[in-house]
């Protein structure tokens, strides 16, 4: 073997490695539904018992006179003890009708509705929280919090399934399940309702499997007193994902977060591509945020915790890292198509000939778990992936359909011509996050958000949430403003 050849093997088996790191995401996404049905045996609703604590609701509200009103009116028809249920609504120096709002609620439920001003506000919700719990917890009436925002509908019967499980002292918390509730459904709004399913009742089962949860809800995380008094009686304030933060906090005191996928909570989400984005933006920034922040904790297990066990690092990176590794990934398919074709045709194959096996377990798993959202977001669970995905899928699962592609383009089957179709196949996962951020650069033009859903429905949901992710990375390296940015609600849930 001459020298060459066998730099030209350790190219190729180092290439090789490239793109099977690359593929770690949808690894895990394969793993996660293949643990997914141990949450039927391994839960806690064997230490879950019915359990009524007095409880202390905090609802941070600035400007949120559109939903405040039918969110007290639920909580107030919860079938929940009413004598042990206080909601205490910090207005956050609002400048409309939400201080009237509230103000006839505490008047017409006294006791029962407090409205707590704050007349200097915008400094996020993480110091509008810890208003609230100064109150709360300085009565000791208090035996638990729920932390909920101002737009979502909590299911009548939602509390008392959360409360089931801090009748165990090891329970710290629990969250509910956040399901995307708008009356006027759009493109978008579907494709949230399929990551939630995918995200939350899959996902976090799964947590719950391995005794580690990446997030409490910040819509609905309902805290023990001992709990939030662990943490110091505050909610974290030095980073965009107090909520996460706040959870991340809990477990390393030595507390168990649980996941209740039976409590549901009905929640209005944005309905374009640029109010999902500055939403996610704060979220994914939060993130990055927090990896740093908790650098020591990652892969090393405690007797304590479960947040350093390596599955909790490897859901957790392949998450944070999505974009990162589709474009190792990508990288190593095109140095591999350019050194050895033949090779790269194969790995090609076998990477969407999986990725197609997954996405069709994951998926038909996923929906059943919610047949509400299956019903009516059911093309958008099709799509998840996008158009461009699927077609490689169909394409390395059937080959010929690349040369009918071929025929029904009029192109011929050419050395010059297979090889550019090659590189565009092998760069779909870049290609695709530029299509999305086109997507939400012609959305706010003339006709501008059917182009923009036709953009999303091709590139896919995931390569949407990439995009923004990258945007993270590029905001949190330039030191951007960190400023917290209210997702505006205008009431579309149905209560």
């Amino acid at each position: 073997m001459t020298d060459l050849t066998w730099l030209q093997t350790v190219l190729v088996v180092v290439l090789l490695l490239c793109v099977l790191v690359g593929t770690l995401p949808v690894v895990n996404t394969g793993l996660q539904f293949l643990v997914l049905p141990l949450h039927a045996f391994r839960n806690h609703y064997g230490k879950a018992a019915p359990y009524h604590p007095n409880v202390a609701v905090i609802i941070p509200a600035w400007n949120e006179g559109l939903v405040i009103g039918p969110a007290i009116e639920r909580l107030l028809q919860l079938e929940y003890p009413g004598e042990r249920l206080r909601i205490f609504v910090v207005d956050d120096a609002s400048t409309d009708d939400t201080p009237t709002i509230v103000a006839a609620k505490a008047a017409a439920h006294p006791g029962r509705v407090v409205h707590l001003r704050r007349e200097k506000g915008g400094e996020g919700k993480a110091h509008t929280l810890n208003h609230g719990l100064e109150v709360a917890l300085a009565d000791e009436w208090t035996e638990a919090v729920l932390i909920m925002d101002a737009d979502v509908i909590f299911a009548r019967d939602s509390l008392r399934k959360l409360s089931r499980h801090l009748a165990d002292d090891d329970v710290g918390a629990a969250t509910a399940y956040i399901a995307e509730g708008s009356r006027d459904r759009n493109y978008l709004t579907r494709f949230i309702a399929i990551e939630y399913v995918i995200g939350q009742l899959s996902a976090r089962r799964v947590q719950n499997v391995g005794g580690a949860i990446a997030c409490l809800a910040g819509g609905a995380q309902l805290h023990s007193r001992a709990n939030l008094e662990a943490i110091g009686g505050r909610i974290p304030t030095g980073t965009l994902a107090e909520d996460t933060m706040t959870t991340f906090e809990g477990q390393l005191k030595g507390r168990r977060m649980v996941f209740e996928p039976h409590a549901v909570v009905l929640a209005e989400e944005p309905r374009t591509i640029d109010s999902l984005w500055k939403q996610r933006l704060r979220w994914a920034r939060g993130n990055v945020q927090l990896t740093s922040i908790y650098r020591k904790l990652w892969f090393r297990p405690s007797p304590t915790h479960r947040l350093g066990s390596f599955s909790f690092g490897l859901a957790w990176f392949t998450i944070l890292l999505l974009p990162a590794f589709m474009l190792l990934a990508a990288a190593g398919m095109l140095a591999l198509l350019v050194l050895h074709s033949d090779i790269a045709e194969f790995v090609f194959r076998f990477m969407w000939i999986s990725a197609a096996c997954i996405y069709l377990f994951s998926i038909l798993f996923s929906v059943q778990l919610d047949p509400r959202t299956g019903r009516h977001s059911w093309r958008e669970a099709i799509m998840f992936p996008g158009l461009g995905a699927l077609l490689l899928m169909a394409i390395a699962l059937f080959p010929w359909l690349f040369q009918a592609l071929l025929q029904a383009l009029g192109q011929r089957a050419t050395e010059q011509t297979l090889f550019t179709w090659a590189v565009i196949f092998y760069l779909w996962g870049p290609i695709s996050m530029l299509g999305i951020w086109l997507a939400r650069a012609v959305e706010p033009l003339p006709a501008g958000r059917f182009f923009a859903g036709l953009l999303l429905y091709i590139c896919g949901y995931g390569s949407l949430l990439c995009a923004i992710t990258v945007d993270s990375y590029i905001k949190e390296w330039r030191r951007a403003d960190a400023s917290w940015i209210k997702t505006e609600k205008i009431g579309r849930v149905d209560s």
